[in-house]
């Protein structure tokens, strides 16, 4: 699904806030908050978002929603709640331009989007970025839909669909596999100028790891993700979300292959991924 990442080098390369020792010490940035504009979040105000965040002692903070779903995709899970409507990007782009106006002269407010990698909606991928990019400060690439026998799935939306998701590929591990190959073509694929400069998650697939366990570690394809960012000159999101999942109980990725990234000099950005002001925590 991927070239070798050796050829699609990314020469932008954001600058980042987190200062960490071992994995993460002190943190001083919340890379990864949502916003009332999240379907599946809640309606709390980004102004409660900033009052969090400054009680925490944060410095800066990336808003970074949902982006709608590329043209021509439809969204698998019931409710049809991934991601913000296409309608509300542009009320999205103004309430948080006017935070970040508000805010100023006690937090750095960051303008950004969580986007979904969806494989074989590239083009329409790039063309989203393309219109939203030049008003974005920051954003983040994340996997939450495979492609399983010609139809788009989403892994994370609860134990039942993930086990279905499994048994329809064969295994868990067979769903590792899939998943971490389809991350590994996110870092690869060319989604022009305004591409995410920060990889979602990267292991999300273990959300549900207490009820369906991979037999393999799949470290030779942690070390080609890491290797993949490395090589492109991308942060890592260093998720937080899992701790609060009752059958994940760990971030994403979990603390040894943040270390390993650390080690190669992959720069981590801690995120709560939180979809509520009170989510907006420290661990």
């Amino acid at each position: 699904m991927c070239a070798d990442s050796r050829h699609c080098r990314s020469t932008n390369i954001f600058k980042h806030d987190l200062i960490y020792k071992g994995a993460v010490s002190m943190i001083i940035r919340d890379g990864h908050i949502h916003t009332p504009f999240c379907p599946h979040g809640s309606a709390d105000t980004l102004a409660s978002y900033c009052e969090q965040a400054i009680s925490l002692g944060l410095k800066t903070i990336t808003f970074a929603e949902h982006a709608p779903l590329p043209a021509g995709f439809s969204d698998p899970t019931p409710n049809q709640d991934s991601a913000m409507a296409a309608s509300d990007l542009n009320a999205y782009l103004q309430e948080t331009r006017a935070i970040k106006k508000e805010y100023a002269h006690a937090l750095d407010v960051l303008i950004g989007l969580e986007v979904d990698y969806i494989f074989g909606y590239e083009a329409e991928t790039k063309a989203l970025l393309n219109e939203v990019g030049p008003s974005l400060d920051d954003s983040i690439l994340s996997v939450h839909f495979l492609k399983v026998g010609g139809h788009y799935r989403c892994i994370d939306y609860s134990p039942e669909e993930f086990a279905a998701i499994a048994a329809d590929l064969g295994s868990t591990n067979a769903l590792y596999a899939l998943y971490y190959d389809t991350v590994l073509a996110s870092i690869c694929a060319d989604l022009g100028p305004y591409k995410p400069k920060r990889i979602g998650h990267i292991t999300l697939c273990k959300k549900f790891q207490k009820l369906y366990q991979a037999e393999q570690s799949f470290g030779q394809e942690i070390s080609a993700i890491l290797a993949a960012i490395h090589e492109n000159g991308l942060q890592l999101d260093y998720n937080y979300a899992g701790l609060t999942k009752p059958y994940c109980g760990e971030s994403y990725p979990p603390k040894e292959i943040a270390l390993q990234a650390k080690t190669m000099g992959i720069p981590l950005v801690y995120g709560s991924d939180a979809h509520s002001a009170a989510g907006l925590r420290m661990f």
